[in-house]
């Protein structure tokens, strides 16, 4: 994990991810994973827009872009965004550790984030992303996880996903779907085996 992160800035995409502090699981019991969600939308909502991600086991991976200061100027109080996500994991890991009986921390720290600064590397990071599961051969095929962001893009259901966003920039639903069908797999983003 990085000593110091780049800081989050406006107006700029990012990959966000994180793991159980020593490999350990993030996700528990099943309720876990709607618990984490329901969680991240109350603490990111306001700074950041959520295009993707993916819950397993012991990590997750998602692609979100800081709002710009424009945006946020109907805000009477704004903080630095990367303290955004520092409440959300700490708002989660005290309802884990009530849950399980457990203290102490649950992910490592800080939260990994890496800038993502052409269009071209954010689709393929999307589908990276979502291909996660069967990377980790938690599944043969990465469409049978059910903790992605995958069918609430390509579904027509309420979401707070930016699926507008991300059809425009796949060109459209059946482009997106015939995409992550076609891309191969690739490897992690950064040289540490991330599981």
């Amino acid at each position: 994990m990085s000593t110091n992160p780049t800081p989050l800035a406006f107006g700029n995409f990012y990959h966000i991810y994180n793991r159980g502090n020593n490999h350990e699981d993030v996700f528990i019991q099943e309720r876990n994973y709607a618990y984490f969600v329901e969680l991240w939308w109350k603490h990111t909502y306001q700074i950041a827009e959520t295009y993707t991600y993916c819950l397993l086991k012991n990590h997750f991976h998602a692609v979100i872009f800081i709002k710009s200061k424009e945006d946020l100027a109907g805000l009477t109080k704004t903080k630095e965004p990367s303290q955004y996500f520092a409440n959300f994991f700490n708002a989660y890991t005290r309802g884990v550790n009530i849950a399980a009986g457990r203290s102490g921390a649950l992910f490592e720290r800080p939260f990994e984030r890496i800038p993502v600064m052409d269009e071209l590397y954010l689709m393929r990071l999307i589908v990276y992303i979502h291909q996660n599961p069967q990377k980790h051969k938690f599944v043969n095929d990465f469409r049978d996880w059910n903790h992605s962001s995958y069918h609430e893009l390509i579904e027509n259901i309420p979401t707070r996903l930016q699926r507008s966003k991300v059809m425009k920039l796949f060109g459209s639903s059946q482009d997106f779907i015939k995409i992550h069908q076609e891309l191969q797999p690739l490897p992690d983003f950064n040289s540490e085996d991330y599981q």
